[in-house]
């Protein structure tokens, strides 16, 4: 039976995967996978190499770009089967490890989204199985395995770093510190991690640690306490792991984190603080930052591994039956109900011609870009411009994607952004006219002070997804004017406007 769910939950999926538009961010990350750079401005490369593994199969698709996630998703399901095998040797427990990410909504519909955090999640998962692989059998080897997959996962995002309180309590706090502090294969570990993250570190000694510098902001940034921000970070666990998922592992993790600090049991302390660490983090980040939907989803997997761990071992340690009885019965109860809440929102978004939640609607939100394109479409047919100008990397990323090479784009700001990028068409955006498409008012940013271009007004076009206006966009032909690939790192065309900048001001107020 839980194959046959997870069947279907795959080809959901893939389904939902080929439906639905790319969101900007997706489309942005595409357009990492066409470039040859060793490392980008907001993240690593991994999630760039993720997408090319799936276009080189499907092509410039929509199933292409996310294909990789549906992979990721599976080789996911494969390592916490496995961890839990090795720890529990019990069928039904395994059944529970795979079958709770099917039940939560990041998991069992939007790991479809490519994100880095997609790209991420098997490899730290991986490093854990080798965590437990080296608690059993005593290999140091494994340790090498860890950094591995280590170095892997940092490749894709930098918040993986945050499962290493997890690593240095289950190093540390058993009985066995002594026997691996002496030994070479923890620092060797460091060290295959460090080789394998290379390309970041080159590409940042490279371009004055931009991107680390980028996620500096990100990590340091304080606008004062707002409860506002704590309820949306709770919420959207709730949502995206599962209204009754979420407090079931939860109670889970509490549980396996008492028996591990008790009796100071290697694994149980690795995959319990694995998770609580990261999730007290944000929480806090919380209290003054608005933390992102995807953050902390890299961790939940292993809380479900521990999770199902835990109800074997209740039974072990001679707990009450009333205790097992309830634990199995929440823990069905938050798979059932997790996986219809999944198959209603994936119904919602890919049959359902209504839209419940208006202009927040996370999908509809960034949708309807197809209507912006055809407009810019007409105007370069009526002006006889050649290339696309945009001032912000969502407008950009989807302009790219829709017009498929077809027209040069550029971003002529926020050029940070694009260090290493190929040459877009310079040949046909020299001494040629261009079109201009920005979301209102970024047509009035003060950045165009430092533009010289010649603008004249074409109109507007609206951006709607079933029925719903979403954003108004200006369109402008611009003449008399190159833009400038490389401008100086001081100069407002360079200079890149943070998540934890002016956007996330605009929220807060």
């Amino acid at each position: 039976m839980a194959v046959v769910v997870i069947a279907a939950m795959t080809l959901l999926r893939i389904v939902y995967a080929s439906a639905l538009e790319l969101r900007t961010d997706e489309a942005y990350y595409w357009t990492w996978s066409k470039e040859g750079a060793l490392s980008f401005l907001d993240h690593p490369p991994g999630i760039a190499w993720l997408i090319r593994f799936g276009t080189a199969i499907f092509g410039d698709t929509t199933l292409g770009v996310r294909f990789g996630g549906i992979v990721a998703m599976l080789v996911t399901q494969l390592l916490l089967a496995d961890i839990v095998r090795r720890l529990t040797h019990d069928t039904r427990a395994v059944v529970f490890a795979v079958l709770m990410p099917e039940a939560a909504l990041y998991y069992g519909l939007l790991m479809a989204k490519v994100a880095p955090d997609v790209a991420m999640i098997p490899f730290a998962v991986a490093m854990i199985w080798s965590l437990v692989r080296l608690a059993q059998g005593g290999d140091g080897r494994w340790w090498l395995a860890a950094g591995l997959f280590g170095g892997l996962a940092m490749l894709s995002k930098f918040t993986v770093i945050l499962f290493a309180p997890a690593i240095a309590a289950f190093l540390l706090v058993p009985d066995w510190r002594m026997r691996w502090l002496r030994s070479p294969y923890p620092y060797l570990a460091v060290l295959v991690a460090l080789a394998v993250f290379s390309p970041v570190l080159i590409w940042n000694v490279q371009h004055d640690w931009a991107s680390i510098r980028f996620q500096g902001v990100r990590a340091t940034t304080n606008y004062g306490i707002s409860l506002r921000t704590v309820g949306d970070y709770i919420g959207l666990q709730f949502g995206l792991v599962g209204f009754v998922m979420l407090p079931v592992v939860l109670s889970g993790l509490a549980m396996t984190a008492w028996r591990g600090y008790r009796t100071r049991e290697p694994v149980a302390i690795l995959l319990s603080t694995a998770v609580l660490v990261p999730f007290l983090y944000f929480l806090v980040k919380s209290l003054t930052l608005r933390v992102g939907d995807t953050w902390p989803m890299f961790m939940w997997p292993v809380g479900f591994a521990a999770t199902a761990v835990n109800f074997v071992v209740l039974s072990r340690d001679g707990r009450s039956a009333r205790l097992i009885r309830s634990s199995l019965f929440w823990i069905k109860t938050a798979i059932a109900s997790g996986i219809a809440f999944v198959v209603i929102v994936f119904l919602y978004y890919v049959a359902a011609p209504f839209n419940l939640l208006g202009k927040i609607d996370p999908i509809g939100a960034e949708a309807g870009y197809e209507q912006v394109a055809a407009r810019v479409q007409a105007a370069l047919d009526e002006t006889g411009a050649t290339w696309i100008a945009t001032t912000d990397y969502r407008t950009y990323a989807m302009m790219r994607w829709l017009f498929r090479g077809r027209v040069p784009v550029i971003e002529i700001n926020e050029r940070g952004r694009f260090q290493d990028f190929a040459d877009p068409g310079m040949d046909r955006i020299k001494g040629h006219a261009g079109i201009y498409v920005g979301r209102e008012p970024d047509n009035r940013a003060p950045v165009w002070a430092s533009i010289p271009a010649k603008r004249e007004e074409l109109g507007q076009v609206e951006r709607r997804w079933r029925g719903v206006l979403t954003d108004t966009y200006a369109i402008e032909k611009l003449t008399g004017w190159t833009p400038e690939l490389s401008p100086p790192k001081d100069s407002p065309l360079f200079q890149w406007r943070v998540l934890a900048g002016e956007f996330e001001k605009r929220e807060l107020g």
